[in-house]
Order: structure tokens, then sequence, then C-alpha cells
């Protein structure tokens, strides 16, 4: 068996539906990946064409994880919108097909996304994930990754609810960076009104 991870900036019809097969299938199954049902031609095909623009214009990476040379899993950073965020990118979109869980693909993908990322200068990465999603917790906190927020029964499926737990890995920061955090004075300070 041999697997391994592609970056695609462009798509064509082989890709788009490779990402839509992996798509359908992991939703089909109740996957946590953005959709409540499993979604056709209509939402993957522009999903997959916008974050391919973001990727050929620098603000995210693709990346797929083949084995025996068919698309099995995926994942995605995005950076942050807007200039003062631009340091901070967002993980997305991370499965693997049901046929081939197991194979560790989900830890290749985030574990290369992160590399990825750092390499693009992010310093920051965030992700939500569904409370109920205990694996993916693991695996995101096995590289790395600590909640820093969670909105109780915030994710609607059905007449469900569940948490959205939000995740964050620091990449490293260039050493001329000074950190304020949360201390008074710099651009946008103002006193507590008292």
């Amino acid at each position: 068996m041999r697997i391994e991870l592609t970056w695609p900036d462009t798509p064509d019809e082989a890709l788009l539906a490779a990402v839509r097969r992996v798509l359908h299938a992991v939703v089909a199954l109740g996957g946590a990946v953005g959709y409540l049902d499993p979604p056709g031609r209509d939402e993957t095909d522009p999903w997959l064409e916008e974050t391919l623009k973001s990727v050929r214009d620098g603000d995210a990476r693709l990346a797929l994880a083949q084995v025996d040379g068919t698309v099995q899993g995926m994942g995605l950073w995005r950076r942050a919108p807007g200039p003062v965020f631009a340091h901070s990118a967002e993980l997305g979109k991370i499965m693997a097909h049901p046929d081939v869980r197991g194979l560790g693909l989900g830890r290749l993908v985030v574990s290369a996304l992160i590399d990825d990322a750092r390499d693009a200068g992010i310093e920051t990465l965030t992700l939500g994930v569904r409370g109920n999603n205990h694996g993916a917790i693991e695996l995101y906190e096995s590289l790395g990754f600590r909640e820093w927020g969670r909105l109780p029964n915030s994710i609607e499926v059905g007449r469900q609810r569940f948490d959205d737990v939000r995740m964050f890995l620091g990449l490293g920061r260039a050493p001329d960076v000074v950190l304020h955090g949360s201390a008074p004075g710099g651009p946008g300070w103002s006193p507590k009104r008292t």
C-alpha cells in the first residue's frame, strides 16, 4: 500500500470528483465536516474552486491523502481574513474516507498542514471540532493543540445539539514580535470604566 500527500492548486474534473466522493461518503456516515446531508456537486465544486483560488492567492493550502493513487483523505488550512489576523489560520475539512479509516490519514494530513502553515509564516492555527468527536479531539491534542473555548450545545444536527470545541496550536513567532496579550496600552487600548 502506497500513501502519499498531494497539494493541488487548480481544479480539474478528476480532482472535483475525488473530493466530492470523499465528502459524500464521510457526511453519509454522520461526519462532522460542515454538512448535514451528503453534499452534491452544486455544493462541493464551488467550495473546492474557491478553496483552490485561495491556495493560488497564498491564503490557504489543501492537502490530499492518496492511497494507491486514489484520494482517500483531506484537510486544509485557510488564513484568517483581514490584515490584523493574517498571521493566523484555521484548519478545516479534516477527513478520511470510511473505507480507509485506521490508516493514520488524519494524523498524516494534520501533521503536514501544521508544517506547511508554519513554513507559510502562520503563527497560530485554530480549529473547531464537535464536542462528541472524542477521537478527533484526542488526535489534535496529541499533535499539541489545546482547547481555548467551548460553546455549549451550539452545533445543530436536527433536534440534537453538540458543543463547539475550539482549539489552537502556536507555531512560533519571529524574535522581534512583541506580545502584549491583554496588558493595557498599545493600539486600540482603552482604560477600564469606573
